[in-house]
């Protein structure tokens, strides 16, 4: 039996952060960041079935075009990604009755949709991008036992061309899902490498005030290429969601706007425009499925 200091439950029976009972979720996740964005999208659905909120993570479940879909926020990092995607599996594969592992285990079909600058001239604003795999500059993930599911080639190679200092911890790289890739693949979409930082500042190569690590990092990643793939973007999640995914046997892909590219200088004339049709280009691929 999971013990209630580590599987933490509220008074009502919901798991802790999330605020939701197993009923609550459907087999079908959409991810946001910003809790602002969650009714961007359910604005789109049929009806809403149920609604809650505990602080950065709101979620709304709804029917659209007959398909049942939660849409969630996240917040921002990779520490909040680690607190959702337990508590979802926790919902779907453990008894929370008995706080026992289930016998038989449920997979989850989650996809993140992001905005994000891409880093590469011939990813233009307003186009998508797919994140064939995810590059972790973060230590969360390394909390698991990750190297039996993760790209150790690609993992160090990268250290290789960035000469990565490893007292930062060692970089992971996980594939996105086969399953999800083909559900929503289109002409549109660029595929390639997503950076994922554990900060917004420094791990980015932000200065403000502060001395950082490795000031020409940026410059490297932006050059770094394995096998055709280039990294396409830098943000804060998508590592983690597909390293926590894979472990716990979920299928997790995440799509990105690209509302900016920092390699051109250029800034999208309409975001919100890029971020709407993506919104609408996804609801209507898992409609499908």
């Amino acid at each position: 039996m999971i013990a209630s200091s580590e599987l933490i439950l509220n008074p009502d029976g919901s798991v802790y952060h999330l605020n939701l009972k197993p009923e609550h979720i459907a087999n079908d996740i959409i991810f946001v960041g910003d809790q602002n964005r969650v009714e961007k999208i359910t604005q789109f659905f049929d009806s809403i079935e149920y609604s809650t909120q505990k602080r950065e993570f709101k979620t709304q479940t709804g029917i659209f075009k007959g398909k049942r879909i939660t849409v969630m926020s996240t917040g921002i990092g990779p520490d909040n990604i680690d607190i959702v995607m337990n508590e979802l599996d926790a919902l779907v594969n453990i008894d929370l009755e008995t706080r026992e592992p289930k016998a038989t285990l449920t997979s989850l079909n989650i996809i993140r949709i992001g905005t994000s600058g891409a880093l590469q001239a011939d990813i233009p604003c307003d186009s998508f991008v797919m994140s064939k795999f995810g590059l972790g500059l973060d230590n969360m993930l390394r909390s698991y036992l990750v190297d039996a599911i993760s790209n150790i080639a690609i993992e160090d190679a990268f250290v290789k061309h960035t000469d990565w200092d490893l007292k930062k911890g060692k970089p992971y790289v996980i594939s996105c899902s086969e399953k999800l890739e083909k559900i929503i693949e289109s002409d549109r979409m660029h595929k390639g490498i997503t950076a994922t930082a554990g900060g917004f500042y420094g791990p980015q190569g932000r200065v403000l005030r502060l001395n950082i690590q490795d000031e020409n990092l940026n410059g490297k990643m932006d050059n770094f290429e394995f096998e055709n793939a280039k990294i396409t973007n830098l943000e804060m999640e998508t590592a983690a969601i597909y390293g926590l995914g894979k472990l716990l046997g979920h299928e997790c892909l995440s799509l990105n706007a690209i509302i900016a590219n920092r390699a051109t200088g250029t800034f999208s004339d309409d975001p919100y425009k890029a971020v709407d049709e993506l919104i609408a280009y996804t609801l209507e691929k898992l409609s499908l499925d």
